[in-house]
């Protein structure tokens, strides 16, 4: 089974970085592709990074790409997503998903953590 944790979310002024982790107390983490989704107030869940099983392929959205880093330590059974130059728009909870497939869709996300809030000031 698969069970995420993410951690990391707190407020913070804009241009600052933060780094969020998701850990997974399963057994096969690295069977997984991962992948990280915010959720604004009133917003739809909107897909931000995804990294392969293996780290080798990474993607991310076109509003984040050049900001936002994921990758992944599966000796660790986590995934990271570093966030450099934040605005305002990215405040959001941060919720990190587990995949069978390397994928941008929720629907392809099987397992789901509970969140954690990001919050920018300008």
């Amino acid at each position: 089974q698969v069970h995420l944790v993410e951690s990391g979310g707190e407020l913070v002024q804009a241009g600052g970085s933060l780094r969020l982790s998701c850990a997974d107390s399963g057994r096969t983490f690295s069977s997984y592709g991962m992948g990280w989704f915010r959720q604004a107030p009133g917003k739809e869940r909107e897909f931000v990074a995804a990294i392969s099983q293996n780290a080798d392929s990474t993607y991310y959205a076109d509003s984040v790409k050049g900001r936002f880093t994921i990758s992944r330590d599966n000796g660790k059974n986590t995934v990271y997503l570093q966030m450099n130059s934040l605005k305002p728009e990215d405040t959001a909870v941060y919720y990190c998903a587990a995949s069978l497939y390397y994928s941008k869709h929720p629907p392809h996300y099987n397992y789901w953590g509970q969140g954690t809030q990001v919050t920018v000031s300008s």
